[in-house]
């Protein structure tokens, strides 16, 4: 799939995030990969994955645009979605088109700078595509100015600097701002939890749109159903 193919094929379209961690029902790459197939069959226009692992099998499965990331905690940063070149490095191993990243203000491993991790991406792996996961409209605006492919709203909300920013079903103003100010394609994520949510972003202008709860963890989805209940 050349970056042209996948690029259009994204565009306007739903990604579906198969993703599933070590304390969660659903963990293995076995059944993400299964997810992924499902996504497709459902019409999903590209996958977003966690660990090389995963994105290994989902690739032998479906032919689809990948997001990879690596989530890893470390001890002395708020940092988790592919924070260090260690994890640039693995998921370069399996080639997804697009490596995401945290790209908020939030204190490194290390000490790094985004900066400086950027610029080291770049300059190990030039040809690959980056997408910056932001939670505050100014994370989005260095994210533009440094280069990133793609700018995500899929922090927005879970960060210390974005507490009680997280998007709302009648508030996309801060989607709305990133893709009138912005340079780079607008991926919306974070909280896009229906279909109506999903047609409203893509009519604001966002290249593509990510859900993932919603369609892939049933512990989640159980659980909006037994509040309703109670």
């Amino acid at each position: 799939m050349t970056d042209s193919s996948w690029s259009k094929q994204l565009k306007g379209n739903l990604i579906v995030s198969c993703q599933a961690l070590d304390d969660e029902p659903l963990h293995s790459s076995f059944i993400m990969g299964r997810m992924a197939v499902a996504a497709e069959q459902g019409g999903a226009s590209g996958i977003r994955a966690n660990s090389a692992e995963d994105i290994k099998e989902i690739k032998k499965l479906v032919d689809l645009p990948i997001i990879g990331i690596i989530k890893r905690d470390y001890e002395d940063s708020e940092v988790f979605i592919t924070a260090t070149m260690k994890e640039i490095d693995e998921l370069m191993t399996v080639g997804p088109e697009i490596i995401a990243l945290d790209a908020t203000s939030s204190v490194r491993p290390n000490g790094e700078t985004l900066d400086e991790f950027y610029y080291a991406i770049r300059k190990k792996y030039p040809d690959v595509s980056l997408m910056a996961d932001c939670s505050t409209f100014e994370e989005m605006l260095k994210a533009d100015a440094l280069g990133f492919d793609f700018i995500g709203t899929t922090l927005v909300g879970y960060t210390k600097q974005s507490k009680g920013n997280k998007i709302e079903a009648d508030d996309f103003s801060l989607i709305q701002k990133a893709v009138e100010k912005l340079n780079r394609p607008i991926i919306a994520e974070g909280n896009i939890n229906t279909p109506e949510k999903v047609k409203r972003v893509l009519e604001i202008g966002v290249y593509s749109v990510v859900v993932g709860s919603a369609i892939t963890r049933p512990q989640l989805i159980t659980e909006t159903f037994v509040a309703a209940i109670k």
